[in-house]
């Protein structure tokens, strides 16, 4: 959603907002318990999820986030439809996709954005001295495009679509591997590429880096092709030189990150926890990805995934 009309909301969402705040405030009520479906165990959202618990338990709210670990986004998004979870985190595509019931979503699911937290990179990665160029050079090939359930499978498989439209080619052999199953394949050449959304660097990534030659190929090309077909939350992003050992910049594709809630967390709950959020946001990423920052103008761009009324809130009475 572009800015003014993102300002509309805020506007509009106010009233109702404050009118209804409930739930927990600092140092009053029982403790409240969220489950926070999270990521594998040693991946990105995980150690998000790790982080945001131990600084909810550092604070003075009556707030318990309990993280749960899961397959990624769209089984984040399933979580918190049907009420195993109360809070989430997803890749914006996979949110969206929730949010309008298509694709994996066969119905519109009950979701509300807290804040886009950081962006990830699409990484596509191939022995250098290995016979894969580009991603056409797949067709054919085994590939580890992401675990079932994970938003890395979601965006994997559009840009393999989308480079081959048409459908001329033979598809590749995707299977569907979280990060470390992933590595290991690559290492062992059972696969010949593997797909990787996440913040940069990537640990695990970096540690492969260093033990044989890598090449990260450019995916910017298809963000275009992405937006029109999917929704805009596509955008061309950069790998830097220096990272994962590279020499020059690699051009790829960026996707926003979520912290999303089930619509009937209380609002007064939503804003105790972006408080915290705000107020440590810098410890919530330092694992995750290297530089960012949780600014409000972005936090607040969260597409066609609507902002939860306690963010409203919150978001009015700090911000303005």
């Amino acid at each position: 959603m572009d800015g003014p009309s993102r300002r509309a909301v805020l506007g509009a969402g106010f009233a109702a907002a404050t009118a209804s705040l409930g739930g927990c405030s600092a140092g009053s009520g029982p403790v409240r318990r969220l489950r926070l479906a999270t990521g594998p165990e040693g991946g990105p959202y995980n150690a998000f999820g790790k982080a945001l618990a131990l600084a909810v338990g550092a604070s003075d709210l009556p707030l318990e986030i309990i993280p749960v670990s899961t397959a990624a986004s769209v089984d984040n998004l399933r979580r918190l439809d049907e009420g195993s979870a109360e809070l989430a985190l997803a890749m914006a595509d996979a949110a969206e996709d929730a949010v309008l019931g298509r694709d994996s979503f066969p119905r519109p699911a009950a979701v509300a954005a807290l804040a886009r937290v950081y962006v990830n990179y699409t990484h596509l990665v191939v022995p250098a001295d290995g016979p894969v160029g580009a991603v056409a050079d797949l067709a054919g090939r085994p590939v580890a495009a992401g675990a079932t359930g994970s938003g890395v499978r979601v965006v994997a498989r559009r840009i393999l679509r989308a480079a081959d439209p048409a459908g001329a080619r033979a598809p590749a052999g995707e299977r569907p591997l979280g990060l470390a199953a992933s590595v290991a394949a690559l290492r062992d050449g059972s696969v010949d590429a593997l797909f990787w959304s996440g913040g940069v660097p990537t640990p695990a990534l970096a540690a492969l880096a260093r033990e044989l030659p890598l090449r990260f190929l450019p995916l910017d090309a298809y963000a275009g092709p992405l937006r029109a077909r999917h929704a805009p939350v596509y955008t061309a992003v950069t790998l830097p030189a220096g990272v994962y050992g590279l020499t020059e910049p690699v051009g790829t594709i960026g996707v926003g990150n979520y912290l999303l809630a089930r619509e009937d967390v209380a609002d007064g709950v939503v804003r105790d926890l972006l408080r915290v959020v705000f107020d440590r946001w810098r410890d919530l990423l330092r694992e995750v990805t290297a530089g960012a920052r949780l600014e409000p103008r972005f936090a607040i761009s969260t597409g066609r995934v609507p902002l939860h009324p306690g963010a409203v809130a919150h978001y009015r009475s700090v911000y303005g």
